[in-house]
């Protein structure tokens, strides 16, 4: 296989996406209770949260406290939430994986608002342990996954064949179809506690493998490349 260049997703795979939700739904408190007085924001938003709720929280929120959720409150909160600094940390296995002595080179590719992504890459640190990132929404939201851009460009950065590049990531519904096109290797990071619970029963969208957290990554590209050795 040659070098392996492992490229990783961001959200639920490096670290909890629901972190910085709950990072976002304190900031947006703060600010709408300076603001507008609203008590309790974060607290109802992180109660329809944990419920399963990923849409129109904070219109639900606002309801639920006696608030009219007019577009421009809604605009403010869903502002407020991208832009703060998020309070968020490497998942255990993530920082112990990223902390060990580098056999491979190390990339993200990630999709989400520009901003809120690159504000999660600094507050975690990752500049500094990854030797790439690229942002698909600098590029618009037509380029997010499954679209095939960003995978073709980590090749070109890289100069390795797609048989050298390895995904790893949380949600098959996007985030392995384009890359299993290409020839990568896929794999599956399915955190218990990810937002994204979700089985496909299309192959194609599925990963080659999948694992619980980084500790096993190792082991996992082992059996993988043996398998295609033989």
């Amino acid at each position: 296989m040659g070098e392996a260049i492992l490229v990783f997703d961001l959200d639920d795979t490096l670290y909890l996406e629901r972190d910085f939700a709950f990072s976002g739904f304190r900031a947006v408190g703060e600010w709408i209770l300076a603001t507008r007085g609203v008590e309790a924001f974060s607290v109802q938003c992180e109660r329809l949260f944990t419920a399963g709720r990923r849409s129109h929280i904070f219109d639900e929120a606002l309801y639920f406290l006696g608030v009219q959720p007019d577009k421009a409150t809604v605009a403010s909160l869903v502002e407020a939430y991208r832009n703060h600094v998020p309070m968020i940390r490497l998942a255990p296995d993530a920082e112990r994986y990223l902390a060990r002595d580098r056999k491979n080179r190390r990339a993200i590719i990630t999709d989400g608002h520009a901003a809120t992504q690159m504000a999660k890459i600094e507050a975690l640190g990752l500049d500094r342990l990854v030797d790439k990132v690229i942002f698909t929404d600098v590029w618009g939201r037509a380029f997010w996954k499954p679209h095939e851009r960003a995978f073709e460009t980590m090749e070109s950065w890289a100069g390795a064949s797609p048989h050298q590049m390895v995904y790893i990531a949380d949600n098959p519904t996007k985030d392995f179809v384009a890359p299993r096109r290409r020839g990568w290797l896929t794999v599956q990071i399915a955190r218990p506690e990810r937002v994204h619970i979700v089985e496909v029963a299309d192959a194609a969208l599925q990963a080659d493998a999948v694992i619980e957290n980084l500790d096993e990554l190792a082991p996992c590209l082992a059996r993988l490349n043996s398998s295609i050795v033989q």
